[in-house]
């Protein structure tokens, strides 16, 4: 009887990975199929270096869109790392089990929040304080990454904090037995123990805000241009998707999917540099 269940549990774990990798499979050949074709037709030069995006004139250059989402999760890296990170060292070695019990929770909670809430937050909060004291529309590079730095907090607070406390406790106990002080010892022993882990929180960070739409799509001003400065508007890669893929067509809609395949070799090619990393790290 005990055989008979594990073999079944073995085949509903074996149909549930197989689920997996043939989604993921259906989903890269319809990317791919729909998405090169468009590009070989534009050609990948105009297409990924191209810096015009008129497609009633026949002009899809997907640069700026590129440099914007490349821009704009990299403020939200600078603003969301050194915060999340902070925020794990203080939940794992300083904050009390009474405050504790309130930070963690409210800390899930901003994890849980619809990406169109932090969107209106974002325009009604965000947007006039850049705008009164930046300047410019407030809708804006700065005010999307701003925003993205808030919404990647829940994931690198969660796994960093997770990662933190799983360091064998002598790591900490042997560097205070050498002399060392107790920030000393969280900052040089515990943290480079943790940092693999700590890398895959960022990593995960990063995925959710280039892959983040409505909550931009609200704040970044959508201006498919270069920007010249961070209170300049920007469109991302996934902005311009949802933008125009409602009333898209013909070489138009196409164009849109190849959009979503360079967002998909982003991804990817993030993917890869994390596990080399961690590979190089073992």
């Amino acid at each position: 009887m005990r055989n008979h269940s594990e073999n079944a549990m073995k085949a509903v774990f074996l149909a549930a990975a197989c689920v997996s990798i043939i989604a993921v499979i259906l989903i890269c050949v319809f990317l791919f199929a729909s998405g090169i074709p468009a590009i070989l037709e534009i050609g990948p030069f105009d297409f990924l270096l191209g810096r015009s995006w008129k497609p009633g004139q026949g002009l899809y250059g997907i640069f700026p869109m590129i440099i914007g989402s490349i821009y704009v999760t990299a403020g939200a890296i600078i603003i969301g790392v050194p915060i999340g990170l902070f925020c794990a060292v203080f939940l794992a070695r300083y904050c009390p089990k009474g405050l504790y019990r309130i930070a963690k929770p409210a800390i899930n909670l901003l994890a849980g929040i619809p990406s169109i809430v932090y969107g209106f937050f974002g325009l009604m909060v965000v947007v006039p304080l850049v705008q009164n004291y930046a300047g410019g529309s407030g809708k804006s590079l700065l005010t999307a990454s701003v925003l993205l730095g808030i919404m990647i907090l829940p994931t690198i607070i969660n796994v960093s904090e997770s990662n933190i406390r799983a360091v064998p406790e002598h790591y900490y106990e042997g560097s205070l037995a050498l002399g060392a002080t107790k920030e000393r010892s969280i900052f040089r022993a515990v943290l480079p123990a943790a940092k693999m882990g700590i890398l895959a929180g960022v990593i995960l960070g990063i995925g959710r805000a280039i892959g983040e739409t409505m909550a931009v799509v609200m704040v970044c001003g959508n201006q498919a241009i270069l920007p010249e400065h961070i209170t300049s508007g920007v469109r991302t890669l996934t902005a311009n998707i949802v933008l125009e893929m409602g009333y898209a067509s013909g070489l138009h809609r196409d164009a849109l999917i190849a959009t979503a395949v360079v967002l998909f070799v982003f991804i990817l090619l993030i993917n890869l540099s994390f596990t080399a990393l961690k590979r190089r790290g073992a």
